[in-house]
């Protein structure tokens, strides 16, 4: 320990008594790539003064037994947590020492801006969904994604075999993290992350039921490079972070080829989250004004097409958000009018299209996944939005 600060390592990273430590330093001990902001404006987040008697949203009650929103945040780990309504900021909190500057690991609400990068090239005629992804990659001609379309990619409908049990050091989501660096490796098995997704395996037939998979998101992220010729980091730059008056550059940690960790390495600030999160709102359309998205991808997102309900609801995951579905690399939960980006360890962006609201919280739950404090955050959300549209 040097000043006090841990010493962070590839093999201590993950544990409980680091997280919070690491998922704010990980640019120090892990190769990143920058997301340049670019040279525009930066969007503008007023605070709202007056705006109308809200209270203090820490004193709402989110349930008898959760208690009140304050309560919550504190039992879940919050390093930050950011509310936006109507485009005016109602709160802004840090917990040290994270600070407005930091960029915070994202984990895999990394997964739906990679989606919002793979919407840009689609609104170009860069990517069409309907095309096998091994057209755009020949090197996965031969894997288990053969075959799969780009549609069957990006709602994690493809027929590739895939453990994400993070605690199950047998799992295929423990291979894919030695592949990229974020573990030492222990089996012998890829180096790379684009060799892990060449020896992928199916093992049913591609646009069936949803299963949630990493690895997905890597191909995504594969598909983009392949298909433009340009590291990823460019394209986020150029398509995305640089058209949103993000305040700040992010960052993207790679592997040993300098490929990005496209699943969940994306470091970025809780400001630039939220304006992340206000292009969704407003249909792809940034703070700034720039049309980032088309309004038919997004719109694309939350329509809720039956096949695309059905197989959601036949997932593990369909009892979190009994209703809802998975698209593009977002959830939507039932009622079709809230977008969620969701990472391990408790990181969020919460967009409440009815409420007009954008939160952001991002935390480090000492645990990768705990059904109970999912549950609790996802009760805090609704209890704000639900305030926010009755104010």
């Amino acid at each position: 320990m040097i000043n006090d600060r841990p010493t962070i390592t590839m093999t201590n990273w993950r544990e409980p008594d680091m997280v919070r430590h690491a998922f704010q330093r990980i640019e120090e001990f892990q190769p990143t790539a920058l997301i340049s902001r670019g040279a525009g404006p930066v969007a503008d987040l007023p605070t709202a003064l007056d705006a109308f008697d809200l209270g203090d949203l820490g004193d709402l009650r989110v349930s008898a037994e959760l208690g009140t929103v304050r309560e919550v945040l504190d039992a879940t780990e919050t390093d930050s947590w950011l509310v936006l309504h109507r485009g005016r900021l109602l709160v802004e909190e840090y917990a040290a020492p994270m600070t407005a500057a930091t960029r915070h690991l994202l984990m895999s609400v990394s997964k739906s801006i990679v989606g919002a990068v793979v919407g840009a090239l689609v609104d170009r005629g860069v990517l069409d969904p309907s095309r096998p992804v091994a057209d755009v990659v020949p090197e996965l001609a031969g894997s288990g994604y053969d075959g799969a379309r780009l549609r069957d990619v990006l709602d994690m409908r493809s027929g590739v075999r895939f453990n994400e049990d993070y605690l199950d050091p047998e799992a295929e989501v423990c291979l894919l993290d030695e592949s990229v660096g974020w573990a030492p490796r222990s089996h012998g098995g890829p180096a790379t992350l684009k060799d892990f997704l060449r020896r992928t395996v199916a093992d049913r037939p591609h646009g069936g039921p949803f299963h949630y998979r990493s690895c997905e998101t890597d191909v995504l992220g594969w598909i983009c490079e392949a298909a433009t010729g340009r590291p990823f980091a460019e394209l986020a730059s150029e398509l995305l972070w640089s058209r949103l008056g993000a305040e700040a550059d992010a960052a993207i940690c790679v592997d040993g080829e300098g490929t990005g960790v496209f699943d969940g390495g994306i470091c970025a600030t809780a400001r630039d989250l939220a304006r992340f999160g206000l292009m969704l709102l407003h249909s792809g359309v940034s703070a700034t004004g720039e049309r980032v998205l088309s309004s038919t991808w997004i719109d694309d997102i939350v329509a809720g097409e039956d096949d695309i309900t059905a197989a959601f609801a036949a997932a593990p995951e369909a009892s979190m958000l009994p209703g809802g579905s998975y698209r593009s690399q977002c959830w939507v939960p039932a009622g079709r009018e809230t977008v969620m980006c969701v990472g391990i360890h408790g990181q969020f962006v919460y967009v409440d299209r009815a409420a007009s609201a954008v939160i952001v919280k991002l935390s480090s739950w000492p645990m990768p996944w705990e059904g109970s404090r999912m549950a609790a955050a996802l009760q805090l959300f609704a209890a704000v939005g639900d305030r926010l549209r009755r104010a």
